[in-house]
């Protein structure tokens, strides 16, 4: 049997038995019938038809022939208990069905507001983005992954980004202020800055960015949706803009080419993200090239301080025969670049090299920065160089109107304009040898300060040179400027100093217009003013005849001649300045002049610098001559140095060439003392005491038959020469065919000196070492700027 029938059966006998007793028990069957109906797919018409038969059947079978209401009643009673299980869940279904259409529309209309989102969102130009609370990007548009390189199909971008600048990396000062630093905090509802990134490609990429703060309604969560727009054209020009603005302010007061490369180089190099900017200079072309460098010491492939290997040399060559405004990568031809090459100006003379850290892409934006960049330094090379020019011309004509550079020897000046950068002023001096073996020198101070002074000075000191050369006197030459001084402008109350030196008398004459007198120190002894011969300033009277003063000079006295610039100060006594002076050379018989000269300025010099020209001449008379005898004995050697070192020093021989003579002298006594008496009685000594720790000083038991043996050292000098002799009373040892690690001392003594003489044909052996004393280079107070030199930072 059938599922159907079986129901149908089922049912026909529940609703015969309700018919013969309706009962609510009867009613719940059909109820529970109507339930398995819906359970087993009974279909409605097949339970109606069966309803409505199992009725005509009960009808039929109590012999019913009209309808009984009562029945028919008890019947529809059943079916509807029956049908309501049914109705129940067809209504249930039905608003199931309803609802499922319900949420579906809304589904298909949320599809639609999302298509349509999608939609707007990538047809946005600019880069839109959605950030969770953590700054880790979730979403993302086409145009973003256009700009960063980093698309959907990759996110979450967590923190850090991957587009983030990598740290350490070298770069401009503007994208390294940025890039060292992290993202701005997206903690405000609205927020906008600009970043720069690394494009996947590895390009630099600048990005405005524009974020605001959402809440989600679900689940209350913090996001962040914004916008981010390509502005690396807009940086690049503003950038470019400030950097050439920076490098313009920084060589804008440079005046040589020197003080041009070491501000500029190093602001091009910051600028560009250069590890090292070098510059090289052909200042012709048969010498080498001067060298730049700005930046960290080269490595084997680079520039190593100022010197650069074949490579860089030759590519540098290069570089500066090509056309101006020219750069090229090196090396060429390929992606990523070392660095880059240019000429710098138009001249073919000089060539950039701006080195990498490390190699990289050079974009448009790159070529034209640095085009700029160098274009500025070029032109701030070219205005140095024709400035340098221009100051050199100028200073050689000043030079020239001074006085020389090159002093005889023991003479020491110091010149120092009142107004820089005027390398001269109304001062002057002027010492020229004459052909007598004396010494002229002139000290004058004319009316005035700066070039109208300074024009009258040069035309006073070539006549006062003319003078002194054609053979006047102190007093004949100041009554020959007297003429002079009255037929220049300006030159009327010009006071001056002359004198003439006489080294090998040990004289000085000397007549005075004017002007401050000289001071004189003897040895050990106050300085005193030398004050005769004195009269008025020039052209302002006629008197018959200038007076004349002389006075000795004693062996290693210091003679001084200066402008009242040194002396005279407001507020101070004048005298007091002169008591000054006089002090100082009271302790500065064995200070070489230029010693002698910085001690008396110290002493003057006021805190704000001197507000009037000073010039100065400091002269040291030859000291008497050295003579010492000792005992042939090696502890006497250390004395014996001292002794000569400050007797160089009294001489005023330079320091470099006093200790080559004390070596050579120290050698020559060395010798006689362990050659000269080998024979005789001189011990080698052994100590009596070797503790210091109470002042004791180590001696040698000396055998008293060695002070018969003596070492004769003698020294004398002249205008131009030093001669030291060292005799003893002893013979030396033949030197030996191969004297090995020792017998180098004659060798020694020949290299230090000028002239070595041994003579054996005597009683003894004698030494004579000679040196000529050479010229002293005038120090400038405010020495020429803009010489070559090399640079390193």
């Amino acid at each position: 049997m059938t599922a159907l029938a079986d129901f149908l059966d089922e049912y026909a006998k529940s609703l015969r038995r309700h018919l013969d007793s309706p009962t609510q028990a009867t009613l719940a069957e059909g109820y529970e019938l109507g339930r398995r109906a819906l359970v087993e797919g009974i279909s409605l018409l097949d339970l109606n038809e069966n309803h409505f038969r199992v009725v005509q059947a009960a009808e039929h079978a109590a012999g019913i022939g009209e309808p009984d209401t009562r029945l028919a009643e008890s019947a529809l009673e059943f079916l509807l208990q029956t049908l309501a299980a049914l109705d129940i869940a067809t209504r249930g279904y039905l608003d199931g069905v309803g609802r499922y259409e319900q949420q579906r529309t809304r589904a298909d209309d949320l599809a639609g507001r999302d298509a349509f989102r999608t939609a707007l969102v990538e047809s946005l130009q600019d880069g839109f983005f959605v950030a969770d609370s953590h700054g880790a990007i979730v979403e993302v548009n086409s145009a973003f992954g256009a700009l960063t390189g980093y698309g959907a199909a990759d996110v979450p971008y967590p923190l850090p980004h991957p587009w983030s600048m990598p740290e350490g990396l070298v770069l401009s000062s503007d994208l390294q202020a940025v890039a060292t630093g992290r993202y701005p905090d997206l903690g405000t509802e609205a927020l906008r800055f600009v970043i720069p990134i690394r494009h996947r490609d590895g390009r630099d990429v600048w990005l405005a960015v524009s974020t605001s703060a959402l809440i989600k309604p679900e689940n209350n969560e913090r996001i962040f949706v914004g916008t981010i727009r390509d502005v690396t054209a807009e940086h690049d020009a503003q950038a470019r803009d400030q950097a050439a603005s920076r490098l313009a302010t920084a060589v804008g007061a440079a005046t040589s080419v020197v003080e041009v490369l070491a501000v500029g180089l190093d602001e091009l190099r910051r600028t560009v993200g250069a590890q090292t900017a070098v510059v090289s200079v052909w200042p012709s072309r048969h010498v080498e090239p001067e060298v730049y460098v700005s930046g960290a010491e080269g490595t084997a492939n680079g520039p190593d301080s100022a010197e650069l290997d074949a490579r860089a040399r030759a590519m540098l060559d290069r570089a500066r025969r090509r056309p101006g405004r020219s750069l090229f990568a090196i090396p060429e031809g390929t992606d990523s670049s070392e660095g880059i090459v240019a000429p710098l100006g138009e001249t073919g003379d000089a060539a950039l090299w701006l080195r990498f850290a490390a190699p990289r892409a050079i974009s448009a934006a790159d070529w034209t920065l640095f085009s700029l960049l160098i274009g500025h330094l070029s032109l701030a090379v070219q205005r140095a160089r024709n400035f340098d020019q221009a100051r050199s011309t100028s200073l050689t004509l000043q030079r020239a109107m001074l006085g020389p550079i090159e002093l005889p020897p023991r003479f020491s000046v110091h010149y120092e304009p009142a107004l820089p950068p005027l390398e001269i002023g109304g001062d002057w001096y002027d010492v020229v040898p004459l052909r007598d073996g004396t010494i002229g020198v002139v000290v004058g101070d004319c009316v005035g300060r700066g070039l109208s002074a300074a024009v009258v000075m040069g035309q006073l000191r070539t006549a006062a040179r003319a003078l002194l050369l054609r053979g006047a006197g102190p007093a004949q030459l100041l009554a020959e400027l007297d003429t002079v001084a009255a037929r220049i402008p300006g030159a009327m109350c010009t006071t001056v100093c002359a004198a003439v030196l006489d080294p090998v008398r040990g004289l000085v004459r000397y007549s005075s217009a004017g002007h401050m007198p000289p001071i004189l120190a003897d040895v050990d002894a106050t300085g005193r003013l030398l004050e005769g011969g004195r009269s008025f300033p020039l052209a302002t009277f006629d008197p018959p005849r200038r007076p004349e003063a002389t006075t000795a000079l004693t062996p290693g006295s210091t003679l001084v001649l200066f402008t009242d610039g040194l002396v005279e100060q407001r507020g101070v006594d004048i005298d007091d300045s002169f008591a000054k002076i006089a002090d100082v050379l009271a302790g500065t018989a064995v200070k070489l002049p230029r010693e002698v000269a910085d001690a008396v300025l110290s002493r003057l010099r006021p805190a704000a610098g001197y507000d009037d020209d000073v010039a100065m001449v400091v002269y040291r008379q030859p000291p008497a001559p050295l003579r010492l005898e000792v005992p042939a004995h090696a502890d006497e050697l250390a004395a014996l140095r001292r002794t000569l070192k400050a007797w160089l020093a009294a001489a005023a021989v330079p320091h470099d060439l006093a200790s080559d003579l004390v070596a050579a002298a120290n050698e020559a006594c060395s010798n006689s003392i362990e050659h000269a008496y080998r024979n005789g009685a001189v011990p080698t000594g052994r100590p009596e005491s070797t503790d210091r720790s109470m002042g004791r000083v180590a001696r040698a038991v000396r055998d008293p038959a060695a002070d018969t043996n003596r070492v004769e050292l003698s020294a004398t000098c002249n205008t131009e020469t030093v001669v030291i002799t060292v005799a003893d009373a002893g013979s030396w040892k033949p030197r030996a065919a191969d004297p090995g690690y020792r017998g180098r001392g004659i060798d020694m003594m020949r290299a230090l000196t000028e002239e070595l003489d041994i003579d054996h044909t005597g009683p003894g052996t004698r030494v004579r070492m000679s040196v000529t004393l050479p010229a002293i280079t005038f120090p400038v107070a405010n020495p020429l700027r803009g010489t070559s030199r090399h640079i390193s930072r």
